[in-house]
């Protein structure tokens, strides 16, 4: 049987890569056909999310052993077959593959294949480039970095700039303010 991925970027519009991989495969072999066809290293700490139908994290595939609590079943790239954790065509996956920023792949699964199997991986189709594999953090940090405090910023679309005290206080009635706020000891 053979499993047919789509690859997709939120950050490169045109970028694309179909994958073709047997589902008996592991996904580490998913792994190296990926970083192949974006033309990455393999110095990554790299790692695969199966996904529900909103993208939501359910279970992790990771390069290495990480040494998680005997409660939880670990998955290891190396050591786990696509098949084992993944049955249904749609079905979706993250592939964090510059961990440090949490950049992802979006994978589906967009097809499955019965009556026949591949002896190897291929990428059967690319679309447009790779995004850069890492981001350097000290170029990031030279860019522009003004933050643009609109009504979104706050998280409420009804947020009136008006409102906000770039204090932190609220100084509307200073008068009616400091009468409440008035101490006396008790003694």
């Amino acid at each position: 049987m053979v499993y047919r991925f789509t690859v997709i970027s939120d950050e490169v519009d045109d970028f694309l890569r179909e994958i073709k991989i047997d589902s008996d495969a592991t996904f580490y072999e998913l792994h190296e056909i990926i970083l192949k066809s974006c033309g990455y290293s393999n110095d990554q700490m790299t790692s695969f999310f199966t996904c529900d139908e909103n993208w939501e994290k359910k279970v992790e595939v990771t390069l290495e052993d990480m040494g998680s609590s005997s409660e939880e079943d670990s998955y290891i790239m190396r050591e786990t077959q696509l098949s084992e954790l993944l049955e249904d065509e749609k079905q979706h996956m993250l592939y964090v593959f510059d961990p440090l920023a949490d950049r992802v792949f979006f994978i589906e699964l967009s097809e499955i294949v019965t009556g026949i199997d591949l002896t190897a991986p291929v990428c059967s189709k690319k679309r447009g480039e790779a995004p850069k594999q890492t981001i350097d953090f000290d170029e990031l940090m030279l860019k522009d970095t003004t933050i643009d405090l609109d009504e979104n910023f706050y998280g409420d679309q009804d947020f009136d700039m008006e409102d906000f005290d770039p204090d932190g206080f609220n100084m509307g009635d200073v008068a009616n303010l400091e009468e409440s706020a008035s101490y006396e000891p008790n003694y």
